[in-house]
């Protein structure tokens, strides 16, 4: 479960980086004996910060102060949460360069990859300004004979978000969004990667109007995520990131008696039939395999070049490849960046020498950038002939790495989605309506594109995979956010009429 190393004592002693801390009840707090851990500039390699990780006691103090303010923040009216709400997005869009800048620095996306980041977490809070509708609830009249039943929905309490890496503003406030417009108070535990945006975006939560120590931070690692999955005061987890930490998180929380929806890893299959339209075909593949560095679980992964629509696939990808450009965010040139650390950089580089020792035929190598820029770059890599069995077909990579499945028929490309055990999403690029209108039906995934990469839908949907791509019942955002962040309780109520029981009209609630 570890994503990085704690720094020894001699090294936490160091005074000439700046620390990041936890926030707790609208201050900082930095313990000085914490374990730390580095930051990094993904584009340089330099050290930029420590983070001071959060131990049970913080935490303790964190559940205790979010436990005081979510009996306060439950009674906020419905319309007051709103338009605290309303007033977090102009805060976000007033920052916007602020939290891209931070993106940028300590994730190291390129520019336009973080500004599109910035574009959908706006969107995501859009999607919970239906709140004061789909929190109604619902209302039966006459059940029985005077007798009217209806469902209330009720904050859970206090609520843990535990967010990746990849996306330190969109889903941190995705998670934010829909818990707070329900009533909860949060508990954010960013990855120590990224930690600075969580910061940010708490004291525009708090400078919104939402009453401090309803919304807080806290940084570390396992150890931190353990003790809040283990508080007795926090009463549901949402989590973001690998498969096997989603399970551990899933598993934990769930053993602890709290509602956990944990979303993991994928693999996601493309399936290019022979009909496609060519050229859109490989942009739309460049764009979704190598965005974001490929570090995000939608990326596209896997082509499934149907038939004879392989050799030409793999032409026009293989010749788009070298006009991307690479390089540190800072560069508004640069359309695809580092990865985040130098053990990622070192894994993704491992995978691709394994899938060549596998028999995978190297088309474009991407792996020499790593010993011609400072930081933690790969270039974008393209292998063929991919096949179940091999580390580069079972693996989520995380990095900007496209493989070129073979298949003789649309049959076999479902049969592969079919057998994966992920099943985030898989998309389809062809101009046949029956063979989309199938895929859409037997595709096994959560979310299916057509002639659409990246199958994220808009965010009044919910956003969420199968299989071993999501643990617990619920997904982001949507209905299901609103279902997963509250408790439905049920009252059954009957009025007598004064006098009645004078008059000897039994109760008898069949009547």
């Amino acid at each position: 479960m570890p994503e990085v190393q704690l720094l020894d004592s001699a090294d936490a002693r160091r005074t000439d980086l700046p620390r990041v801390g936890s926030r707790i009840d609208g201050s900082i707090v930095i313990d000085d004996q914490a374990p730390v851990s580095e930051v990094f500039d993904p584009a340089t390699g330099h050290i930029t910060k420590l983070v001071a990780h959060a131990d049970s006691a913080t935490v303790d103090r964190a559940v205790a102060v979010a436990a005081e303010a979510a009996r306060v923040w439950r009674d906020v009216a419905m319309n007051r949460r709103f338009a605290i709400l309303m007033r977090l997005r102009e805060l976000i869009v007033q920052e916007r360069d602020a939290f891209v800048d931070l993106i940028v620095s300590e994730g190291g996306k390129a520019r336009p990859d973080a500004q599109g980041e910035l574009n959908r977490t706006l969107d995501g809070l859009d999607s919970v300004f239906s709140a004061p509708v789909s929190l109604q609830g619902a209302y039966g009249e006459q059940v029985a004979r005077g007798i009217d039943s209806y469902s209330l929905p009720h904050p859970l309490g206090v609520v843990a978000t535990i967010t990746p890496f990849n996306f330190p503003v969109m889903i941190p406030l995705w998670d934010a969004a829909a818990a707070l417009v329900c009533g909860n108070a949060v508990i954010h535990k960013p990855s120590p990667r990224v930690p600075s945006a969580a910061l940010l975006l708490a004291e525009l939560i708090e400078q919104a109007g939402v009453p401090e120590g309803v919304y807080n931070v806290v940084q570390g690692e396992a150890d931190t995520v353990n003790a809040l999955l283990d508080h007795e005061g926090i009463a549901a987890a949402s989590f973001v990131g690998s498969t096997p930490v989603a399970k551990h998180v899933y598993t934990r929380g769930c053993a602890a008696g709290k509602r956990v929806q944990a979303l993991g890893g994928a693999k996601n299959h493309i399936v290019v039939m022979p009909d496609c339209d060519l050229d859109f075909t490989a942009d739309s593949l460049v764009s979704g395999a190598f965005g974001s560095t490929g570090q995000r679980c939608m990326a596209a992964t896997l082509a499934v070049a149907v038939g004879d629509v392989a050799d030409p696939l793999r032409a026009a990808i293989a010749q788009r490849i070298p006009s991307l450009r690479v390089g540190p965010g800072t560069d508004p040139e640069s359309e695809m960046g580092p990865v985040i650390s130098r053990e990622s950089q070192r894994r993704v580089i491992e995978l691709i020498d394994r899938g060549v020792r596998d028999g995978a035929e190297l088309v474009v190598d991407g792996r020499s950038l790593a010993d011609e820029r400072d930081g933690f770059f790969v270039g974008p890599t393209l292998l063929d002939g991919v096949q179940p069995g091999m580390a580069v077909y079972d693996i989520e990579i995380f990095g900007p790495v496209l493989g070129i499945v073979r298949v003789a028929t649309l049959d076999d490309a479902l049969a592969l989605i079919a057998t994966n055990p992920f099943g985030n999403g898989a998309s389809i690029f062809t101009a046949s309506g029956p063979a989309a209108r199938r895929f859409q039906r037997e595709a096994a995934a959560g979310m299916v594109g057509v002639n659409v990469p990246i199958p994220v839908p808009v965010n009044s949907f919910s956003t969420g995979g199968w299989k071993a791509s999501v643990f617990g019942a619920h997904g982001l955002l949507g209905p299901e956010a609103f279902r997963f962040y509250t408790h439905q309780k049920i009252v059954t109520a009957r009025w007598p009429e004064s006098g009645a029981q004078s008059m000897g009209m039994a109760f008898n609630p069949g009547r």
